[in-house]
């Protein structure tokens, strides 16, 4: 599954509970607020002056596999 910025923010971290680092790394502290819930993770990165792509991009990075070495 890849991440997009129409997703809420709430389904996201419901379903992949390993992204929250990545949001609060990105001074998204909102997670676990009633917002977060309908909010599409584009609001919610806008609302906070965060940068959507970027966001995005490390939030499915972190979804990648450990490559084994």
């Amino acid at each position: 599954m890849t991440i997009t910025k129409e997703m809420s923010i709430g389904t996201i971290v419901q379903n992949h509970p390993e992204t929250v680092r990545v949001f609060l790394n990105h001074g998204l502290m909102c997670v676990g607020c009633a917002a977060a819930r309908f909010e599409s993770l584009e609001q919610g990165a806008l609302a906070h002056g965060i940068d959507v792509d970027a966001l995005v991009k490390d939030l499915n990075a972190a979804l990648a596999p450990v490559e084994q070495n």
